[in-house]
């Protein structure tokens, strides 16, 4: 007899585990192989063997930005979810199956990259000086004009002062500058690069890379294949329209900067 997949009741769910999962833009997945259809506040059981790549209710569980590896950016619905019961995750620990899943708030790439960054951040040991080569540090610069540079695997990199740089090359890296006119480049394979200051700069020229730029008058650019988020807002940061595209496609040019304009992307310098 095939195993369902049917909503556990309150009473038998123990201690929980926060994690990410993502879905399709209809909230789909395909867990051990078959279309399940979830929605959001809903908790779900699995019932058989729990096993990582297998069978089970797959997550994130290590690095936010691990979510990549299965959903490209774009087209994605990310969600925080909850995990319990019997659980197996994968040698690395990034990724982990679950009897219980419970699943909560979307959330956008925006937050899934500040929290990749307090991932990192949480985990590293406190660097002297703007630049860390080390896998999985945290470097944060808060001068005007400051520099924050991180190299390694899974690095995090935080520019907060006006017109900072803050730069992530290395893979799954996170680079995000938040003060005024700063930029934010991710050149690392899947990088995310935010740029979340008044008239921000976000990169995204490594391989599978995603920019974003939320402040206002923000910009954003990207290679062939890496996603862009564009927000426009008005002079009082109130968000007036939102956009996600590909490079690539739809008339998006490579490494040319973008800025939504009455909810539309236009080129800039």
């Amino acid at each position: 007899m095939p195993r369902t997949k049917k909503a556990a009741s309150a009473e038998t769910i123990p201690a929980t585990i926060t994690a990410y999962k993502g879905f399709r833009d209809d909230l789909t997945c395909r867990p051990d192989g078959k279309v399940f259809q979830f929605e959001i506040g809903k908790t779900y059981r699995h019932d058989g063997p729990v096993k990582a790549c297998e069978s089970g209710f797959h997550v994130i569980t290590g690095h936010p930005l691990a979510l990549f590896q299965y959903y490209a950016p774009a087209g994605t619905r990310i969600c925080q979810v909850e995990i319990s019961g019997a659980m197996d995750s994968d040698d690395g620990g990034e990724k982990t199956a679950a009897e219980i899943l419970s699943v909560g708030k979307e959330i956008g790439l925006t937050q899934l990259i500040l929290d990749a960054v307090k991932w990192v951040t949480d985990r590293a040991k406190p660097v002297d000086g703007t630049h860390t080569a080390g896998d999985s540090e945290a470097v944060r610069n808060d001068e005007v004009q400051g520099a924050a540079t991180a190299s390694g695997d899974r690095g995090a990199a935080t520019a907060s002062g006006e017109q900072g740089a803050a730069t992530a090359s290395g893979y799954q890296g996170a680079a995000t500058a938040s003060g005024t006119g700063g930029a934010a480049t991710a050149s690392g394979r899947r990088g995310a690069a935010t740029a979340s200051g008044t008239q921000g700069a976000a990169t995204a020229s490594g391989t599978r890379g995603a920019a974003t730029a939320s402040g206002y008058e923000g910009k954003a650019r990207g290679k062939d294949g890496c996603a862009l988020f564009l927000v426009e807002r008005s002079t009082s940061g109130e968000i007036l329209h939102a956009w996600a595209g590909i490079v690539g496609r739809d008339g998006i040019k490579s490494d040319q900067f973008y800025r939504l304009s009455g909810g539309k992307p236009v080129e800039v310098d």
